[in-house]
């Protein structure tokens, strides 16, 4: 019934732990039973309380579910896997790098441009019926896409690049399928996945982005559909190079029935040049949101792919919540090409301080990852520890945990608003706290 899969811990955290990696990864599947408690207690040696306590958390999140004598399953599709919660309280005084949001002084003042907006409403109601997408924003965003080379295809508006993957994903996939994403990755994708049910496989990804290999052999294996980040992603900074683009085009070229989805939210914060792989598959989508570069709660994210799979998003959104505001998306339209943002001088802001950051690690014997965007990815022996120490130092980082499925530890840290100041210090504890003593790092391998 269990198949092969042996469940693990001694606590209720580390029981609950090993049965949500296992959702995770696809060991036990949707619907899939759970041991009794009793049970489950005798093998792992532990008391019955243990086990329902562990259960209990499960239900909490929305992993598993309980039907009276019928016992315990894996939820159909899980609500959550709450990585959203696997983060450090930051306390007064300390240093909050682990938000990753943009730098507020980065981002354009938005009054001018909803007033604008406002005042075209008030001349020009949008009424049900009329057209989802502003055509302003509609013309902007489809030339931008023509120039980096994402290939013609339809445009809809989604609240976000979260919204615009989950309604992808859900158009094509069915419960249990596979989904291939990045390792370490965006912690509220890996999130979103197993909340549709659908099954997590890991990717590695370099500093040029995903693995090819890897991708072969996830695909090759049966995964429907692949996510990729094209630059500043999270949390490693990895941006897929022309050649790495030129190989996972030809991975793709041999599963063409592959969904593929790309998230360039690092648009017009980053001054590396756009690789997509769009167009390699039967089915592809391609998102860009406002968040990094206007703000995250414009909550806009534009979205293109085939045709296929955009009518079918744009027929589940009349189904849902319509239309994304036309006044947000007008004032969106108004702010990328108003002029009131430079994106080159923001690139070259957040570069800067990246930049720093790395080489600062550097010279004290720390090899860390950031090729673009705001984050900064620094592999570490002791997660927990290093976490622990840092806060201590008064620096709240990301725990790696958020991010990881199979890969190894590590910590994110955003440096979107630090200072020249910063840097060394920051420098100094990140080394205190994983062990590197005069530019030598304390043997972890």
């Amino acid at each position: 019934m269990l198949g092969e899969y042996r469940f693990t811990g001694r606590g209720a955290a580390e029981i609950s732990a090993s049965i949500e990696r296992a959702v995770g990864a696809g060991e036990l599947e949707p619907g899939q039973p759970l041991p009794p408690m009793r049970e489950l207690a005798e093998q792992l040696g532990v008391n019955p309380n243990t086990v329902a306590a562990a259960y209990r958390t499960l239900r909490e999140r929305g992993v598993i579910e309980t039907a009276g004598r019928r016992g315990s399953r894996v939820r159909a599709t899980p609500a959550t896997t709450g990585r959203e919660f696997i983060r450090v309280e930051v306390p007064e005084g300390a240093r909050d790098v682990s938000d990753g949001n943009p730098d507020p002084a980065l981002l354009p003042a938005l009054g001018p441009a909803f007033a604008a907006a406002a005042e075209q409403g008030d001349r020009e109601p949008v009424l049900y019926g009329h057209a989802a997408v502003e055509p302003e924003l509609l013309r902007v965003a489809r030339a931008e896409l023509d120039a980096d080379g994402v290939p013609d295809g339809p445009v809809a508006v989604t609240s976000g690049s979260l919204d615009a993957m989950e309604r992808v994903l859900a158009t094509h996939l069915r419960a249990g399928d596979a989904v291939a994403v990045e390792d370490p990755g965006w912690g509220s994708l890996l999130d979103l996945v197993p909340a549709l049910g659908l099954r997590t496989v890991a990717v590695g990804v370099d500093d040029e982005g995903p693995l090819p290999d890897d991708v072969r052999r996830v695909l090759a294996a049966g995964a429907r559909a692949l996510v990729v980040t094209d630059r500043a992603q999270n949390p490693t900074g990895a941006a897929v190079s022309a050649a790495r683009a030129r190989a996972l085009r030809a991975v793709l070229g041999e599963y063409p029935g592959t969904l593929l989805i790309e998230d360039d939210h690092g648009h017009r914060i980053v001054d590396l040049p756009l690789h997509p792989l769009a167009g390699t598959t039967r089915h592809w989508a391609f998102v860009r949101s406002a968040a990094k570069a206007y703000g995250p709660d414009l909550r806009l994210a534009v979205l293109t792919g085939d045709a296929v799979t955009l009518d079918r998003v744009r027929g589940r959104q009349r189904l849902g919540l319509g239309w994304v505001s036309r006044i947000t998306q007008r004032a969106v339209a108004r702010l990328w090409v108003d002029g009131s943002v430079d994106p080159q001088a923001v690139a070259v802001a957040y570069g800067r301080r990246r930049d720093a950051l790395l080489g600062a690690l550097a010279e004290r014997g720390i090899t860390a990852h950031g090729r673009s965007g705001m984050n900064v990815w620094v592999p570490v022996p002791d997660e927990t520890g290093a976490v622990a120490r840092l806060l201590h130092a008064g620096w709240a980082v990301a725990p790696g945990a958020r991010f990881r499925l199979t890969a190894p530890p590590g910590v994110r840290i955003t440096v979107s608003t630090l200072t020249e100041g910063d840097i060394g210090p920051l420098a100094d504890a990140v080394a205190e706290a994983v062990g590197a003593r005069t530019g030598r790092l304390r043997s972890h391998v």
